[in-house]
């Protein structure tokens, strides 16, 4: 149920990146895509991997948690094998990030009476705001390398 999913919760992870952490975005989102961007400008460790939502391994995940495969109005992130949704996902990336960006992980603590449909207006709303690409981006090759195995497509 999605209140329940704003819990953490594991699901089985791919032997490509099961090391590594997972951020998984709308790629045809422009707000979800910064996101992406900024994760990957920001994640000098190269902690994460990546994968858009519209992608084999995105479809699959969402599928795996009972979310839907054609609308997503939420980023997944996984970190240490737990998978993080919403507003719980963002504090998740945040939290893995060098200084200043944990400090941002604070918005896990609002009651989720206020933090989903917060998270959910902008969701709802984020192509109208912030914009929508006609088709999922295709990494160059350096940035390629930072995508899941079946993160992206073809």
């Amino acid at each position: 149920m999605i209140a329940e999913s704003a819990k953490a919760k594991s699901i089985e992870m791919d032997e490509a990146w099961e090391a590594k952490d997972l951020i998984v975005f709308d790629g045809e989102c422009v707000l979800c895509s910064r996101f992406f961007r900024f994760m990957l400008r920001h994640d000098r460790a190269g902690r994460f991997f990546f994968a858009t939502a519209q992608s084999p391994l995105g479809q699959q995940l969402y599928r795996e948690l009972g979310l839907p495969t054609d609308e997503f109005e939420t980023n997944l992130v996984i970190v240490d094998g737990r998978t993080y949704q919403r507003l719980d996902a963002f504090a998740a990336a945040m939290r893995a990030l060098p200084w200043p960006w944990p400090v941002l992980s604070v918005c896990r603590f609002l009651p989720l009476w206020l933090k989903d449909p917060l998270y959910f207006s902008v969701a709802r709303n984020r192509y109208r705001l912030f914009g929508r690409f006609d088709a999922c981006m295709i990494p160059v090759p350096e940035i390629r390398a930072r995508f899941a195995k079946g993160g992206y497509d073809t």
